[in-house]
């Protein structure tokens, strides 16, 4: 019996601590733009039956049965999608996703040296020599945008993502190009890779692109970036709620140490 105990404490503590690391995670990004927190699910493991309900028992069926747990692991990682903060820049191509509800549904998307596309909440994109929008990191925005004059005088972004510059003083603003958004039936399906970069997966579903405005997508707002979901304050109440969880464990280690070294006297 003190075996089992020992074991399933053991399971709580391994499964509070992976909690924690997510924890401190979040915390850490909780000034990363466009950084969704995690939540952790938890699942009991499997259980010992020594009497199943509904046996006979007597003159009825036993309504009870005795079912023995065997601790706890922890079953998914989830992001939590919703729309994080607004920070305003006054940089024309930092772009913030307005999806238009509390569900953050909608990504940029980017080309990332292989070839191969990741999407992104974080809108930080900039101009780069060649007249490209690029994030921090030279990624390209998917689709290309691509040709913006280094003489034009002023450049605009409208909430349905039309490019927009204007040649010289007095002309009328061109439109250059367009940008797209891109939604998935699950975004929490997508892989996180780093750098504020998710790929699809078959859990996310296929993605489906369309412009800023259309029905069923957003619009962005052009001078500001999202912030991190993440709320420090409950994080650290979570936090601390992990701890003694991870302590209450500890203790039923030590509590089923202590019994056992008594039954291990009783032989003296």
């Amino acid at each position: 019996m003190m075996i089992r105990a020992l074991w399933s404490a053991a399971t709580g503590m391994r499964a509070q601590q992976t909690n924690i690391d997510s924890i401190a995670n979040d915390l850490t990004n909780v000034n990363t733009n466009g950084y969704k927190k995690r939540h952790v699910n938890f699942q009991d493991l499997f259980y010992q039956s020594v009497r199943s309900a509904g046996v006979q028992g007597g003159d009825a069926n036993v309504p009870v049965g005795i079912e023995i747990g065997h601790g706890v692991k922890v079953g998914a990682i989830a992001p939590i999608f919703t729309q994080g903060g607004a920070t305003e820049t006054n940089i024309t191509t930092n772009l913030m996703i307005v999806d238009g509800g509390n569900s953050a549904r909608n990504f940029f998307s980017v080309t990332r040296p292989d070839g191969t596309v990741a999407y992104t909440r974080d809108g930080n994109f900039i101009k780069n020599n060649e007249g490209e929008l690029t994030t921090s990191d030279g990624l390209r925005m998917n689709p290309p945008i691509t040709g913006i004059p280094a003489s034009a005088t002023e450049l605009t972004i409208t909430a349905e993502g039309r490019v927009m510059y204007t040649p010289a003083q007095g002309q009328a603003p061109v439109e250059l190009a367009r940008i797209q958004l891109h939604t998935f039936q699950n975004p929490a399906g997508l892989q996180p890779i780093g750098l504020n970069l998710w790929m699809e997966t078959p859990a996310s579903g296929a993605v489906t692109t369309g412009n800023p405005g259309d029905a069923g997508f957003g619009s962005v707002q052009s001078g500001w970036l999202e912030t991190s979901n993440v709320d420090a304050i409950s994080e650290m109440v979570n936090m601390i709620a992990a701890q003694r969880s991870y302590e209450f464990n500890s203790r039923s280690i030590q509590a089923s140490d202590e019994m056992l070294q008594t039954v291990n006297s009783l032989k003296r």
